[in-house]
């Protein structure tokens, strides 16, 4: 991309009314960003959903010196341009309709056949929470993913320390532009996960920082991946909110089911109850519904899972091994015990992800 296009992109993506639904429409009208300023606005009002609404301020006066202001920050601070026709930015992300014109990275990140999954919840994680969290991302560190969240309190910093623990690359998705870092407590992990992944933002460093910021940053988060996992939530929050968009996707979305009084299991409950997430209580659900499909690896994931069998569990699991998927009555009868109590196990067994309920009173081993 040429200097005077980037420059007239840059001008596109700060048009206060526009979006980039609309940036990306009017760049396939006309070719270019160069274009659609070169041409004059009532051709630009001739075009279906274009009104003057949302061209206001795109032709002011300040546009292009803003823009070659930002374009000098730019690249006085190594930051990566990303347009969205380009082969380098983010694939699964060019197929969000309203994923960002031009996205600003930093760091060493490579998402080239990589499985890409979002964790994100709340800020007030529980220590369960966390030992959840740095759990999973320890079961599914033999598959290599990349694990993507907001840098923020709680979950999100959890996931990305966790990742960098087991050596996994990580992306920060930024709220405002690389000229600060918030919270800024965490800016003592920018390194580390510039050196193991990094960060991507859509804000420019004049951009005002704002709390509506995370709720357009969330796109982002759910657009990068293939699936978004919440681990905890209250019935209200930011995470829900990528949730939502991650399911306007068709991306997959995982919740971890809590006990129905703590407040932070309210919002993936919720998300559970209204068939909008998966139920997720181990690395093996997640496997299983994602397809993520080296088989060798996987065979060492649920090894890993399951060397905590009881003795009874462990009679039920190689049952159902051999014998593939059965109804409760007959893991009753042929393990030799009441049903009520086969029952009772296995619940204790679908908790632990050795096992999972399918229609029809059937249990499969995962």
């Amino acid at each position: 991309m040429t200097d005077s296009e980037l420059l007239s992109t840059l001008a596109l993506q700060s048009a206060p009314n526009l979006g980039d639904s609309t940036a990306k429409k009017l760049i396939r009208h006309f070719g270019s960003a160069e274009a659609i300023f070169s041409t004059k606005k009532e051709n630009l009002l001739k075009i279906d959903g274009i009104g003057k609404i949302k061209l206001q301020g795109l032709f002011d006066a300040d546009r292009f010196r803003l823009a070659e202001s930002e374009l000098k920050f730019i690249k006085g601070n190594d930051i990566n341009i990303h347009y969205y026709q380009d082969l380098d930015y983010p694939e699964k992300l060019k197929h969000c309709n309203d994923g960002p014109i031009l996205l600003f990275s930093k760091g060493n990140i490579d998402l080239n056949k990589k499985r890409i999954l979002s964790i994100v919840g709340t800020r007030k994680i529980t220590s369960s929470g966390t030992i959840f969290c740095e759990k999973l991302i320890e079961e599914l560190a033999i598959l290599d993913p990349v694990i993507v969240s907001g840098f923020a309190y709680g979950v999100d910093i959890t996931a990305h320390k966790a990742a960098l623990k087991n050596g996994l690359q990580t992306i920060g998705c930024l709220a405002h532009g690389f000229d600060q870092i918030y919270p800024k407590t965490h800016a003592k992990y920018r390194a580390a996960l510039e050196e193991n992944g990094g960060f991507y933002t859509d804000f420019w460093s004049s951009d005002n920082f704002d709390r509506n910021n995370f709720l357009k940053r969330n796109r982002i988060i759910a657009g990068l991946s293939e699936a978004t996992v919440v681990i905890e939530s209250a019935a209200k929050g930011g995470s829900l909110v990528t949730a939502d968009i991650a399911n306007s996707y068709d991306r997959e979305v995982f919740a971890v089911p809590g006990r129905p009084t703590d407040s932070q299991s309210s919002g993936c409950l919720n998300l559970i109850k209204s068939q909008n997430a998966h139920v997720l209580t181990s690395a093996a659900d997640l496997i299983y519904i994602l397809n993520w499909g080296d088989q060798n690896k996987t065979a060492a994931v649920q090894k890993q899972l399951f060397v905590e069998l009881e003795a009874q569990e462990q009679l039920i699991y190689d049952f159902l091994q051999d014998a593939g998927k059965q109804q409760l009555d007959h893991i009753a009868l042929n393990c030799k015990m009441p049903t009520y109590k086969a029952a009772g196990i296995l619940l204790e067994m679908e908790l632990k992800g050795a096992i999972r309920p399918l229609p029809g009173k059937l249990f499969e081993v995962i």
